[in-house]
């Protein structure tokens, strides 16, 4: 007769049950399994993990560009007609699906660490599929139309690089713990996976040796000796300060003087009566009331107004309506109204302001369209403006490429000032003394050689802290900034450290590394080391001994539990432990002292029911 007894009852496995049905839909017991990944769930895993990348230097793009955020959308607004921000829903969208996929890797890299078969739910598929997707083609469109936006990326890693190793390096080693478990659980069916998990994932031999010596290609203008470091960069008001005022309005330049700007920067267009004014778009539907005073001419050239109807419309209301830095709700009720009742801003009040503060003023002009009164005689109408207004000569940076030598000519005085890269050979045969670049157009090689010529360099636009200390450590001398209020606020490198120093911190932090690393492969080792010494086949009940029912269960329960079952409970508290770990590094990567330590907890979880012949 055959009586079948139980010899455990079941307990939730809750966590394991969360991983795999939150991965797969498997929340049953029976819907998990240990075999080997099938070749059509290892190519999901292979697609999802090139998501995951690809969305991590997207993510990353978009971080770095906040510094021409509002270039983006100037760019937008050409295209459009209308002013919008733009990058509200692609950091949205961009935050929500890098959290997503993240997500799903956390989640695969907890299955590998508790031997659970992958296997994605069609639902995440799609999501990872479109997730894909979306990203490529936001790929394409930067390249097509943004494309100069790119040389962002090789500039920030002067600034973050040496930290992103770092993390970088702590996240390899937090790996180590999951490589070393299935090399201490090998077997000779997994032999194949294990190959995998050693050459794919980090940390192999390979992936270590080169985040080992990866500084060796770290180059930033921040790693010299502190005695090395030039005076600090001047900075110009791009259009004043328009994050605090509208652009291009005395009000702005007057707040960008409250910030300790050395110069101002303005665009400048000429009237149909030959006033030169300050504008920067070619119309006026953006910066002024146009619309209401003039509906008929929105659309027209900004060239084509007299002095007298643009000093008419009013160029503050589209600030407070569009709000494009987000400033305008920390003003004050008495600001806000000095902000609505700007007008448009002649070049003449612009040069007395600089003139009575003794600052720089350097601005882009900008020639009026064919069949304008003043097409042909655009220089020396602006030229006149300048003698008009008594600013000393040396104080004008002259960047218009149009009749040097006869500008020369007339006005000797003026800072010759290119806005191309040209050799110093030949700025100097043009009589150019200044060169006004965008940030991304000058290497800090180029910064120096230009410095051993005696031309200055002046770099746009540069609001962010960690730009302005780059370029600071690369020598410039000047910069042109939108957030002259933001860059006041930096009286010194973000991070500046010596070529020793970082030596130092190099090779202590690799050292580190590898030390943790061959200890977690030694102590997964010895503590799996006893999991394959029970055989089921060495549990034999001889029925010629006496024990009694209950012995002789509880004998049967320790030793099918124990060999069976036990690495898995044990696996799965394990990967709690990892999933909280990887969250604490993917949320705050920059904790870089921190080595992550990882220990199981002891069995907590039962098997299934089994039944006895007897």
């Amino acid at each position: 007769m055959v009586k079948h007894q139980p010899l455990q009852v079941y307990e939730r496995q809750l966590c394991l049950s969360c991983l795999t049905g939150i991965y797969g839909c498997r929340w049953k017991r029976y819907q998990r399994s240990h075999d080997d990944t099938t070749k059509w769930e290892f190519l999901w895993s292979l697609i999802l993990f090139f998501t995951f990348s690809l969305l991590l230097v997207w993510f990353y793009f978009w971080w770095e560009a906040h510094n021409d955020y509002n270039e983006f959308n100037w760019f937008l607004y050409n295209r459009s007609g209308e002013w919008i921000d733009g990058t509200v829903p692609i950091l949205a969208t961009t935050a929500a699906g890098f959290t997503y996929i993240a997500f799903l890797m956390i989640l695969a890299l907890c299955h590998i660490a508790v031997g659970q078969q992958l296997n994605l739910h069609w639902l995440h598929k799609i999501g990872v599929s479109t997730a894909l997707l979306t990203t490529a083609i936001g790929f394409i469109s930067v390249n097509q139309t943004w494309g100069e936006e790119w040389a962002v990326i090789p500039i920030s890693l002067q600034a973050t690089g040496p930290f992103l190793h770092l993390g970088a390096l702590v996240a390899v080693t937090a790996l180590a713990w999951l490589v070393a478990g299935q090399v201490a659980r090998a077997e000779k069916t997994r032999f194949l996976l294990i190959l995998y998990l050693c050459c794919v994932l980090p940390p192999s031999p390979g992936v270590l040796l080169g985040l080992y010596m990866a500084p060796l290609s770290i180059t930033s203008p921040c790693i010299m000796d502190h005695a090395n470091l030039t005076p600090r960069p001047d900075v110009i008001g791009h259009q004043g300060a328009p994050m605090l005022a509208p652009e291009n309005t005395i009000l702005s330049f007057q707040r960008a003087l409250q910030m300790n700007v050395s110069g101002l920067e303005a665009d400048v267009a000429i009237s149909l009566d030959g006033v030169p004014f300050l504008m920067r778009d070619r119309t006026l539907r953006r910066t002024t009331d146009v619309g209401k005073v003039f509906p008929a001419r929105q659309l027209d050239d900004a060239s084509s107004f007299n002095w007298t109807d643009l000093h008419s419309l009013n160029a503050g209301q589209w600030f407070l309506k569009d709000d494009p830095f987000w400033t305008v709700q920390s003003m004050a009720q008495r600001e806000v109204m000095l902000v609505g009742n700007q007008s448009v801003c002649s070049l003449e009040q612009l040069l007395r302001l600089a003139t009575l503060h003794n600052h720089t003023v350097v601005f882009s002009l900008r020639r009026p369209p064919h069949g304008h009164p003043c097409y042909h005689s655009w220089i020396n109408d602006t030229l006149e403006v300048i003698r008009q207004s008594g600013i000393p000569q040396h104080l004008v940076m002259w960047t218009p490429d149009w009749d040097r030598g006869q500008v020369r000519q007339v006005a000797p005085g003026l800072q010759q000032t290119s806005v191309e890269k040209l050799p110093p050979q030949v700025l100097h045969q043009q009589g150019i003394s200044r060169l006004l670049l965008r940030y991304s157009q000058a290497s800090p090689y180029d910064i120096r050689e230009f410095s051993r010529s005696n031309v200055s360099v002046t770099l746009y636009t540069v609001n962010e802290p960690w730009l302005f200390s780059v370029l600071w450590c690369s020598g410039v001398s000047s910069v042109s900034s939108e957030a002259p209020n933001i860059l006041r606020k930096v009286p010194y490198p973000i991070w500046l450290i010596s070529p020793d120093e970082y030596c130092l911190i190099w090779v202590a932090a690799d050292l580190i590394s590898f030390t943790v690393v061959i200890g977690i492969f030694v102590f997964q080792k010895w503590r799996l080391s006893g999991m394959h010494s029970y055989n089921p086949e060495q549990i034999m009940l001889s029925a010629a001994v006496r024990r009694s029912s209950r012995d002789l269960n509880i004998m049967k329960e320790k030793l099918i539990f124990s060999g069976k079952e036990g690495p898995h409970r044990e696996e799965s508290c394990t990967a709690c432990v990892y999933c909280i770990v990887c969250l604490f590094l993917w949320l705050c990567p920059s904790t870089l002292k921190w080595l992550p330590l990882l220990f199981s907890s002891p069995y907590l979880f039962t098997t299934d029911l089994m039944t006895l012949d007897r």
